[in-house]
This record gives structure tokens, sequence and C-alpha cells, in this order.
């Protein structure tokens, strides 16, 4: 009996999108999670999820220039029909390797099925107009015309014919906002907190596609034993300066990888890792992960306390919180007790106090925003003063059942100021029994090793003195 029919990476991409755009009231739609499901449509999982991801990080600027160069207002074009042309427009103006007459006519053959026969016409002219319009696919930045030309990575950009974004030395935050796909009232924080510079360093950082880092399990592996792994398997890497992560070069499904099965890794970011390597961790210690899942820095802290520690992980996503129980499993680790959060409140008195409490809070994610593809349509002021709440009363409860001399290490995938070094001052003046021994602002880099933004603050709760 034949298998379900394999459908092109193109096709798995635009369903993805178009699930994606439907509302949901009781929840976000999120693209990785639908991308997910549908991937064993087809034998090209790794050219649909570049479509799925690299379309909705440069969204915006894709609607614009259908909009401008096919003169044709994007919000006027039925969303079936518009996730077809921006899957197609992502890669003439961001995938210069695939050849143009490809993009087009692989379009045109999936819009008889997507979004009908008629509009195949209609797909072809567009896609044509924008193609006509490129000047050049690829062309380095140093040389361009910054307001003919879409930025593809921090070196190179596609130029086009005419003009299609404002000039970014007499309206900076207008540029960055239309050429990166970002919000317009986030830049403008940005410009007025790092200068511009740094900001034009987010805004490359933001729209990256993501280095994938190993961090390799020490309790069963060692970086240069994993490297060998990876090597024999014909996989393309290279290893951190301080030896510690291995850098993905070649994209694979992470539960491909050779080792993944037997534990030998996790994936985590550079920035992310620092946290726990900069608290040197004891493992007579206990610990309490206050928002675990997916348990990354939980597993991380177990390893480098060579599972001897007491750790106690809880989430109040309970779905989210059995992640931890599974990267646990897979890593080997026993020195994890992962409770719910309704029981954990319960028993809190019982179960702490705690040497060292990890607060890995809800943020805006505005550090991660080249991996989190959603926040970018999301976020907004409103939102970020909810979190503000919501951190101030989780760092409120870390302080009532942290021991004496403990620490409570605070941190966001972040770099917003009003959710790190302006929360943490707000908070320390109203409990002065704990105080600063620690903060890091990383932002998020283009530059190798590309990495992630976020912020970290160690808390000690009255120290003795020096």
């Amino acid at each position: 009996m034949a298998g379900p029919k394999q459908l092109s990476a193109r096709n798995v991409a635009i369903q993805t999108l178009n699930l994606f755009e439907r509302p949901n009231k009781t929840k976000h739609n999120y693209a990785s999670s639908i991308l997910n499901k549908l991937l064993p449509q087809t034998t090209e999982p790794q050219r649909a999820t570049d479509l799925v991801f690299g379309t909705l990080r440069n969204r915006s600027a894709i609607d614009m220039a259908i909009s401008k160069l096919a003169d044709c207002p994007a919000e006027r074009i039925p969303k079936k029909t518009l996730n077809l042309l921006r899957a197609a427009a992502y890669e003439l103006i961001y995938c210069p390797q695939t050849p143009p007459h490809a993009i087009v006519n692989e379009a045109v053959e999936n819009t008889k099925t997507i979004a009908g026969k008629k509009q195949t016409a209609f797909v072809n002219a567009v896609l044509r107009q924008i193609t006509r319009h490129i000047k050049s696919r690829q062309i380095s930045l140093e040389k361009h015309d910054p307001q003919k030309t879409l930025p593809q990575t921090i070196e190179a950009g596609c130029e086009f014919d005419t003009p299609l974004l404002p000039d970014p030395r007499k309206k900076p935050a207008d540029y960055f906002s239309k050429a990166f796909s970002l919000p317009k009232w986030l830049i403008e924080g940005w410009l007025d907190e790092f200068g511009l510079e740094k900001t034009r360093q987010i805004c490359f950082a933001s729209n990256r596609k993501p280095s994938i880092y190993l961090r390799p399990n020490p309790l069963k592996t060692t970086t240069e034993n994993l490297a060998e792994n990876l090597s024999r398997q014909n996989i393309d890497f290279e290893i951190s300066d301080d030896q510690s992560m291995i850098n993905i070069k070649s994209p694979r499904a992470i539960d491909r990888l050779p080792g993944f099965t037997e534990g030998l890794f996790a994936v985590q970011d550079i920035t992310a890792a620092q946290l726990i390597k900069g608290l040197e961790p004891s493992q007579n210690f206990k610990f309490l992960d206050l928002c675990a899942a997916p348990g990354t820095k939980t597993t991380q802290l177990a390893e480098l306390t060579n599972d001897k520690a007491d750790i106690i992980a809880t989430d109040i996503d309970p779905d989210r919180l059995e992640k931890v129980k599974e990267n646990a499993r897979r890593l080997g680790l026993k020195s994890i007790t992962a409770l719910k959060y309704k029981e954990f409140k319960q028993n809190t008195a019982k179960i702490g106090p705690f040497d060292c409490i990890l607060l890995d809070v809800p943020c805006s994610n505005t550090g991660v925003l080249a991996k989190r593809l959603e926040v970018r349509y999301r976020i907004n002021q409103k939102a970020i003063e909810g979190l503000t709440k919501t951190q101030t009363e989780l760092l409120e409860f870390a302080a009532r059942i942290i021991k004496q001399n403990g620490k409570i290490c605070y941190s966001t995938c972040s770099i917003q100021n009003c959710e790190n070094a302006s929360l943490i001052k707000n908070f320390l003046s109203q409990n002065p029994q704990l105080k600063l021994e620690y903060e890091q602002l990383t932002l998020p880099s283009a530059q190798k090793p590309d990495h992630d933004g976020g912020y970290i603050a160690i808390l000690t709760n009255n120290p003795s003195p020096r």
C-alpha cells in the first residue's frame, strides 16, 4: 500500500504560513509548532523550514516590495495568494543561489492547487515584475545604495533599480523598521538607548539565520569525542574558542544528529550558557529553577554539579514542564526533581529554603528575535508593562524563599532596560536585604560566532562582609 503523497517544500511552507495567519482566540499560533506537524509530508524539510522562517523574519519588507514593485498593495491580496507570493519573493530577494525562473515556475505551479488556477496569471505577473526590478540579487553592502537595497546578511543585500526604503541618514528608525521588518517603536527605543551602530548590529542579529550550538554533556562525553562522532557522519562543524560548544554548520534536524538519542549533547545558545557557567554552582547546594521549561538551564546546572546537587524544577505551564523531564531523561540526569507549580507552591515551606534560585523569567524575547519569529508581530509596549509586573512578582517570591547568603540568578532573553537593569534597580530599592553582585547585558550579534541577546543579574541575600 502506498504511503501518503509527498508535498514540495514550498507547498508545506505555504500551508504553514496560511495556518499561522489564522486567528486563535485561546492561544497564539506558533510557526515552528505548525511546521513540525507538516514536515513529515515533504522530502525537503530543511528547505521548507528555511522558507517559513525566512519569510516570517522578513515579511513586512517582502510585503513592501510586493506593494511597491508590482504596484499591488499587499493588504488587498487574498491571504493564500499573498503567502504564495511572500514565499517566492523571499527566495527571489534573500536566496540568490536559487535561479529566478525556477522560483517563479514552481510558485505558479503551486498556485493551481493552493489558490486556484485563476490566480496563476496574477502570481506570475507579480513575481516577474519583482524580478525585472532586481538589479543585483547579491551585492556587497559596502557598495550599495541603502535606499535601493534590502539587506540579506551583514555583508550583502539585494539591490533594486528603484528606491524602496527611507534615507537611513534622515530617518534611521523608519529605515531600520522597514528594512528589517521590526516595529518602529522598538527601533526608536534601541536608538535612544544604544545609538545608531549598536541598533544596526541588533537589527542584523535579529534577522540572521541563527547558528545551532551543541553543549556536550560532560557526564557522557567530551567536546573532542562528540566532534569525532560528528566527523564520522560527515557533519560540518566548528568548535568554540573555549572548547565548550560545537557550532553545527550543515543544517540537520537536531534529533537526527549522532548522539542525540544517547544524550551526548543539548542545544543551547552561547549567551544563554553564560549564566550557569558564571554562577560556578556547588554540588552541595539546593537549587530551584522557578521557570524551568524546557529545562536547558536546569540540565546544564545538573551537568556542572556532576548530577549530585539537589535541583527542584517547576514551571507554571504543566505541558512545558514535561519537556524538562524528557530532557533530563535523555541526558541521563537523576538530580532533577520536576514538580508541578501548584504542588510546589503548596509545599514550598517544606521544600525550601534554597541556596540558589534560577529565575529565567517570562520576557519580551527582544534578544532572540531571530528564533522567536512571532515576537516582532505580536509584542507591544502594553504587553511589556504586563511582563515587568510578572517579573517583579517572581523576584519578590524568590526573595521570600532564598537562604541567607543565598543567590537569586535573574535572567531574561530581552534587551529592554525596563525588564533588566531598571527593573532590578527598582526591585533592590524595595528589598535592601538583597545586593547586586553581578549584572551583564549582552546584545545579539550576527558577527561570528553569532549569538542571541540577554541579561543576567545575580543578587545575594544579605551577603557577609568581605
